[in-house]
């Protein structure tokens, strides 16, 4: 029988859960998939591209990564991002529980930008198809209009973090990990983007497995709960080795929250809606609707 293959999201439960003995104590024959999107960088493609002009090298993010096919059991990126992928066949979203990201729009420590309002036609860096990318949106929405937000797609989280320290961009939104990242290092939060991830599974996991998984899971959140100071040391499993420097886990936060919660049909229909408002996706496309999409 094939391993459970788990691929990580820059947080901290899976790795809690390992150390524990948690997934070994469900009886899960797993595997870590460390190479996963959200780790990873894009090199020398992380360079800054307007929304209008992206090469189709940089119009690829999270979604896409969903759509080309996860080689995982479970995995995780934004709920917009894991909504259209599952709405597509292309694997289902886990019904029973989501997860919480802190998340931000950063600019350089002395920056002319004091307020959300003076980002009115800023170039802010996001990640394209990706939670950066719609929680911008979704952040900005009350404070410009539809005209004055201007995204900048520039790679992956790891890599925005990197073009702001260069001051290579003005601005950017990141979430868990980079966000602390570019605190420790001065950078300022003009607006919070704090926003849902959702979970990826494969069609063909065997449910008993997944439900295992997410037991491990509940167990791994009540421990950071309860002694986050003792864990903040796994974040530097996935922190790249550049960045490290900057990576005093003992001033970070604990990230992504997992909600044992459903994700249920309204939540699911009105992000679609939303996503429709902004063309975020072909709402012309066929999908399927709630009860084939989500594993309840």
């Amino acid at each position: 029988m094939a391993k459970f293959r788990i691929q990580p999201h820059v947080r901290l439960q899976e790795w809690v859960a390992d150390e524990n003995g948690f997934f070994a104590d469900e009886g899960l024959d797993y595997e870590f998939e460390t190479a996963g999107f959200a780790g990873g960088g894009s090199g020398a493609d992380a360079a800054v591209q307007p929304a209008d002009s992206a090469p189709l090298s940089v119009r690829s993010g999270a979604l896409e990564d969903m759509e080309q096919g996860r080689s995982c059991a479970v995995s995780g990126a934004c709920h917009w991002a894991v909504n259209a992928a599952a709405s597509a066949s292309h694997g289902k979203m886990w019904g029973a529980a989501y997860s919480v990201c802190n998340s931000g729009i950063f600019v350089a420590p002395g920056s002319q930008y004091e307020r959300p309002d003076d980002l009115a036609d800023v170039e802010v860096g996001v990640g394209f198809h990706s939670g950066s990318h719609y929680s911008a949106i979704q952040g900005l929405e009350p404070f410009l209009r539809r005209d004055q937000i201007k995204l900048a797609f520039v790679g992956r989280p790891f890599d925005r973090v990197r073009l702001m320290r260069e001051r290579s961009i003005e601005a950017a939104n990141v979430f868990g990990a980079q966000y602390y990242l570019l605190e420790l290092a001065g950078f300022r939060k003009l607006v919070d983007t704090t926003f849902i991830m959702g979970f990826l599974v494969s069609d063909a996991v065997d449910r008993g497995e997944l439900e295992a998984y997410f037991r491990a899971m509940r167990r791994a959140q009540r421990e950071i709960d309860l002694e986050a100071e003792r864990y903040k040391p796994l974040w530097l499993r996935e922190v790249p080795e550049d960045l490290l420097e900057l990576a005093d886990v003992r001033r970070f936060g604990t990230g992504e929250r997992i909600v044992f919660e459903p994700y249920t049909r309204e939540m699911f229909e009105r992000t679609h809606r939303w996503m429709a408002e902004w063309d975020l996706f072909d709402a012309t496309a066929p999908g399927q609707d709630y009860e084939d999409a989500v594993l309840t």
